[in-house]
């Protein structure tokens, strides 16, 4: 059989590919010429929530273009995220974050300016909005701009008055510098916990205060009248309720209650210092919130 003959057509055979071919074309270009999606039909309903919509989206625009909304603040706590917020560059965080790390502190906005090296522009933006503590700078107010990069200090020097801290109120601990917000109310619940301070030494067991704000609060703050100390009855106190002095662990707590249990009491603090991990540094401070 030839190969040709595949390709020997009859009449009628040649109409239907005539047709076929036909056909394909058409469908061909249908699908490049004739859009087949489905068209939304929007209601006026729709519509009206749709330009809405559009309304509020520009708003949401807006709202997430407005400047940093600023409050007072320390500027030796900026952070790399409040200082991004102010406007800052990487570079002027930077130097201030290096300047931190060796424990100084910057006492004016001039002196801010400085160590940061930031413009004049953004410094008259804000410096109105810098804190500095009063024992720091004894400034009657902040530093004012006068528009030519000249900050003038109003210096008023104040007396140091030394209160009781246990009457200490949060402003009075966060007038001190490198006291804030956390820090203070610390301060207070420890106290709370204690019914009163019966030591200023203390302050060292306070997590965040370093030895220079330890200083400050020495030369500002003193312990009188300890009546309200809430004292432990060291011998008849259970191993739960004594860990929640702040001395005492629980492993601590119930080696305290096992030694006076096999000793028939515990007589003075001298017995305390012979229990295995009491914390002897402390036993001053101690004694003073026990009773035998």
């Amino acid at each position: 059989m030839s190969f040709r003959q595949y390709f020997i057509f009859n009449k009628e055979q040649k109409i239907g590919l005539a047709v076929l071919v036909g056909l394909i074309i058409t469908v061909q270009l249908l699908y490049f010429f004739v859009d087949f999606s489905a068209k939304n039909i929007t209601t006026k309903e729709e519509e009206n929530w749709l330009s809405m919509q559009t309304e509020i989206d520009s708003l949401k625009s807006i709202t997430s273009e407005d400047t940093y909304k600023m409050y007072p603040f320390n500027p030796n706590f900026i952070t790399d995220f409040k200082g991004y917020k102010l406007g800052m560059k990487v570079s002027e965080i930077d130097r201030l974050l290096a300047f931190r790390k060796t424990n100084k502190y910057v006492n004016s906005a001039k002196e801010f300016q400085k160590v940061t090296q930031v413009s004049d522009s953004l410094l008259a933006v804000i410096a109105p909005y810098f804190k500095f503590p009063d024992w720091v700078t004894n400034k009657k107010s902040y530093a004012s701009y006068d528009g030519n990069s000249n900050y003038k200090d109003y210096n008023k020097k104040e007396k140091i008055v030394i209160i009781n801290i246990n009457d200490a109120s949060k402003d009075d601990l966060m007038k001190i510098y490198g006291i804030g917000d956390a820090i203070s109310d610390r301060i207070l619940k420890q106290k709370e916990v204690f019914g009163s301070f019966a030591s200023m030494d203390q302050m060292q067991d306070i997590w965040g205060l370093s030895p220079e704000v330890i200083i400050q609060l020495n030369s500002h703050f003193k312990v009188s009248g300890t009546s309200a100390i809430n004292k432990i009855d060291i011998n008849n106190i259970s191993t739960k309720e004594l860990t929640k002095f702040p001395y005492f662990k629980y492993a601590l707590a119930k080696e305290i209650v096992t030694y006076r249990s096999m000793n028939n009491g515990i007589k003075n603090i001298e017995d305390l210092t012979k229990i295995k991990g009491f914390p002897v540094d402390k036993v001053n401070i101690i004694a003073l919130y026990l009773k035998f």
